[in-house]
């Protein structure tokens, strides 16, 4: 218990750092925003100012950069229709309801996607409902807005969260989550638990939000290198994550179908060897591998020793059908893990020991 719960407070700890970064993005651009807008502008309350900030800004670290974009023009968008439409018919329960729809209606018209739409109405809102018809005009407002739209765009560029970080981290995630299924799955082979294969199983089913998790993660990042000279030095580190992505989820996809031939073979007359659980351990230990070699900068060359090991294995004898699949979901999760190491297809195949040869052989 206490183990989990230190483990629990670490997670976080490490999820606070990651959004130090954002914190302070918003917290700074919004009094840059405040001080530019008076300063530069001559507004005495550019409201909207740090309020654009805040929404691009602590939006953008999670969002894709045209995302970002549709943001700042959505806020001032909304800004400049809420205004003028309340100076013209004034604040009220149906004057919001008007706003809303006109302002909406605009954004469907220059932009369908979502969260444009949803922002424009938004941002009307906060004009019709809380900012009096008289004073600034709706362009100052809509100033304003981009003012702070930049900023927080800046901001973004300037005090940017750790695309190596974030990368690192949900990678982190999903191989951590493969060698614990491959880890179970080999202990239940080991003492013929089906309910351990069971529990491996369960456990493979909840992997594919990791990897949606990792592959965002992975495109903030390559944004954040994009657009923030202080990361440009980063682009090359942060391309063994990009070549790692699409070969993990495959591995993963194929860790789930031996996860689900393990439980099947265990209830069978002829059991899985083993030497089968030795070598589902040797791979998780390789994906381990390549999580501290990839986090520590360096070329995975350990994890594809380890991998290389595991592929010119020869075939255990007397196997059953399941215990046939789960060996032919394991080379191709040797394959894939090795093509995360930077190996082309072809030669990472290649190192398989061939089917005709390891049947010659184990005979």
């Amino acid at each position: 218990m206490l183990t989990r719960l230190s483990a629990l407070a670490k997670e976080q700890l490490g999820t606070f750092g990651l959004q130090v970064p954002a914190i302070a993005q918003c917290s700074v651009g919004a009094a840059l925003a405040w001080v530019t807008a008076i300063e530069l502008l001559g507004h005495p309350a550019p409201l909207f100012a740090p309020i654009s900030v805040l929404i691009c800004a602590g939006v953008g670290l999670g969002q894709r950069l045209r995302r970002v974009v549709e943001l700042v023009v959505g806020v001032s968008v909304g800004v400049g229709v809420g205004d003028l439409l309340v100076a013209w018919i004034g604040s009220g329960a149906w004057q919001i309801a008007l706003v809303v729809a006109l302002a909406m209606t605009v954004a469907v018209l220059l932009n369908s996607g979502p969260l444009f739409v949803a922002q424009v109405g938004s941002s009307a809102v906060l004009v019709a409902a809380l900012v009096p018809a008289e004073g600034e005009g709706g362009l100052d407002r809509m100033a304003d807005a981009l003012v702070g739209g930049v900023i927080g765009l800046a901001a973004v560029a300037l005090l940017p969260a750790s695309p190596f970080m974030l990368a690192a981290k949900h990678l982190s995630g999903v191989l951590d989550a493969m060698s614990t299924v491959l880890e179970r799955a080999a202990e239940a082979i080991e003492k013929r638990d089906a309910d351990l294969a069971a529990e491996a199983l369960e456990e493979a089913r909840t992997t594919q939000a990791a990897v949606a998790e990792y592959e965002a993660a992975l495109e903030t990042s390559k944004e954040i290198t994009l657009i923030s000279p202080l990361h440009w030095h980063r682009r090359a580190r942060l391309a063994r994550y990009e070549t790692a992505a699409e070969p993990v989820d495959l591995a993963l996809r194929n860790v789930r179908v031996l996860s689900r031939r393990t439980l099947a073979a265990l209830g069978e007359s002829s059991p899985p060897p083993a030497a089968l659980a030795e070598a589902m351990r040797e791979v998780s230990e390789a994906a381990l591998l390549l999580q501290l070699e990839l986090g520590a900068g360096r070329e995975p060359i350990l994890a594809r020793q380890a991998l290389l090991a595991v592929a010119g294995r020869e075939r255990p004898e007397g196997l059953g059908f399941s215990a046939h699949v789960i060996i032919a979901q394991l080379r191709s999760v040797v394959v894939d893990l090795l093509q995360a190491t930077g190996m082309e297809h072809k030669d990472a195949t290649a190192a398989l020991t061939p089917v005709d040869q390891s049947t010659r052989q184990s005979r």
